[in-house]
């Protein structure tokens, strides 16, 4: 029988040379048995140490072959092989600037692995002892610390100037910048001394030095409630001292102060406001209207929408008189349909912010952009039908008859028109009816109720919306008969509102609610709780939620007196269903 060959898997390899390790006694360092120490073995190999290890695998070989190929490649042309590749005229050698020094990098050699005895390429940083680290400067003379922001503003505050050697110009910059250094992050004494020099100083320091510093401040996106609050307070005394001095800048200021006017902060708004008003009453109306005329038309929406608002605030400040010839210029304009759209827009806006101190002029406001329902163009006739809801909604419940002029086309334009609006046109109708006597109001929700009952099936968000509100405005309508209302809304109205996905959305739950009440208002506790019962049993918690609202406030406004003893049983049964089932808070 063959001999079984001793295993030998874990002896030291005998030769660097020999692939297959034979009996023979090893010669030189190697020793059979003990771990080879320091030299060669110690390191991690390299590409260019490969060939220093006996037998290679087949990627070690492949990896030195490509290395020395890419070297070979890579090597530099000798004058030789130069001169063999180019003919001998036409072409000349430059020699090399003296101060050329060629760039060696040794990037190849970044591949290899640091190892222990020599990390290549490494060196250890020496330390930077005037490294800044973000430690903020200390301000001299004084002055508040600035954050880091603050740098591009007011980092000339940090250089040590003399101020005597300083022009005029500078000096007064430099102490508006201190002033409103002072303000913005000093404490309260600071602060309050700072706007107290400000406001008494304002005409000697000028306007301009003045805007150029106080502007850019309020453009800064880092700026916080506070800090804003702050320099709009600096704005309106300064302003109040300027008085006429500040007509050059009322361009500028609006600029800054406009984008305020659609801030989702509420008392950003009100001190956009307050700025713009306290800048009509000191510019005067020629300035404010020559300042913002050229916004009027302009291409980008966003401008026409912070113009209008501003016009309001500017009608609300110096009266809705003195801006009425403009606005009839502008809402006639023949020029382009932009500045026909904002000058209603800005009736819109007047009626929004002014509420019911809109009734002296309703009349003429509505004659000036009355027009606006036959234009040519869709988004006219549409924010001439919004600024028609915000008018009657300002006014309500009087001013029916300033409103004569509009009723044709509002009702001619709903049996016209489809989408944006016909939405617009149902709002404006919406607002209108609850002015009208009962007798009118009765006539116009029966012309009125065939289209919005076929609106009932419109997939779009915002028309179930406004749909829904005008069905709630005519029913709480005096005029309006229950009889009427339970035989031809109330099938439709449950058929097309009264499902699962108008729970799902926040506003058309609130409103389908909202409407659903009045309804019951009008036709009776058992009319509305009747048709919706079954409904506390619906598999889905928020539609559930939605019928149990309903019923707690219809119960809670007319009482239990029209529940028969049938109607009691389901409620009670669809409570405690609902009631057991919810797994929200």
């Amino acid at each position: 029988t063959p001999k079984r060959q001793r295993s030998r898997w874990d002896e030291t390899p005998i030769s660097m040379v020999s692939a297959t390790p034979g009996p023979t006694t090893p010669s030189g360092q190697y020793t059979p048995g003990v771990t080879p120490a320091g030299g060669v073995d110690m390191a991690t190999p390299t590409p260019s140490q490969l060939n220093l290890r006996g037998p290679m695998t087949p990627e070690q070989y492949n990896l030195l072959r490509w290395e020395r190929d890419i070297e070979e490649r890579n090597r530099p042309l000798s004058d030789e092989e130069l001169d063999a590749m180019f003919p001998a005229e036409g072409y000349k050698i430059l020699e090399p600037p003296a101060s050329y020094v060629p760039i060696r990098t040794p990037a190849r050699k970044l591949q290899a692995t640091p190892t222990p005895t020599a990390t290549p390429l490494y060196n250890i940083p020496v330390e930077d002892r005037g490294q800044q680290f973000d430690v903020q400067k200390e301000s001299a003379n004084g002055l508040p610390s600035m954050k880091p922001e603050d740098y591009q503003y007011f980092g000339v505050l940090l250089n040590e100037e003399n101020e005597e050697e300083l022009s005029p110009e500078e000096q007064k910059e430099r102490k508006i910048m201190k002033l409103l250094l002072k303000v913005k992050n000093g404490t309260p004494p600071q602060r309050k001394t700072a706007l107290r020099q400000l406001t008494d100083k304002a005409r000697e320091l000028g306007a301009g030095p003045l805007f150029n510093r106080i502007l850019p401040l309020l453009m800064q996106p880092t700026l916080e409630d506070q800090e804003r609050h702050l320099l709009v307070k600096v704005i309106d005394r300064v302003l109040y001292k300027l008085d006429e001095l500040v007509r050059p800048y009322v361009h500028k200021i609006l600029v800054v102060i406009e984008p305020l006017l659609i801030d989702e902060d509420y008392y950003a708004r009100v001190e956009g406001r307050e700025i713009i008003s306290n800048l009509s009453k000191a510019a005067g109306l020629a300035t404010m209207i020559a300042a913002m005329r050229p916004d009027i038309d302009n291409i980008d929406e966003y401008v026409r929408n912070t113009t209008a608002r501003a016009f309001s605030v500017v009608a609300s400040a110096l009266g809705i008189p003195a801006l009425l010839p403009f606005l009839k210029a502008v809402c006639q304009s023949k020029k382009s349909w932009q500045a026909r759209h904002t000058g209603i827009k800005i009736v819109q806006q007047i009626a929004i912010l002014i509420g019911c101190a809109v009734l002296p002029h309703l009349r003429s406001l509505v004659e000036i952009i009355e027009h606006g329902l036959n234009d040519e163009n869709q988004k006219v006739r549409t924010i001439t039908a919004l600024s028609l809801a915000a008018l009657a909604e300002a006014a309500a419940p009087y001013g029916i008859e300033s409103f004569d002029s509009v009723l044709k086309p509002l009702w001619k334009g709903i049996r016209q028109h489809r989408g944006k609006v016909l939405a617009a046109f149902l709002k404006a109708i919406g607002f209108i009816i609850p002015l009208m006597d009962a007798i009118y109001a009765s006539y116009y929700t029966k012309e009125v109720m065939v289209i919005l009952i076929r609106e009932f099936q419109s997939p779009d968000e915002e028309m179930k919306k406004i749909v829904l509100k005008v069905v709630k405005q005519c029913v709480s309508t005096e005029g309006v008969e229950a009889d009427y209302i339970r035989s031809d809304i109330l099938p439709e109205f449950f058929k097309h509102f009264w499902v699962r996905r108008m729970a799902l959305d926040r506003r058309n739950y609130k409103q389908l609610v909202e409407t659903s009440v009045e309804i019951a208002n009008k036709v009776g506790v058992a009319d509305i709780v009747g048709r919706i019962v079954e409904d506390l049993k619906d598999e889905s918690e928020p539609y559930r939620r939605m019928v149990m609202e309903t019923i707690e406030k219809v119960v809670e406004n007319l009482g239990a007196s029209d529940i028969d003893a049938r109607l009691e049983e389901l409620l009670i049964d669809g409570i405690l269903y609902a009631f057991q089932e919810q797994t929200s808070d």
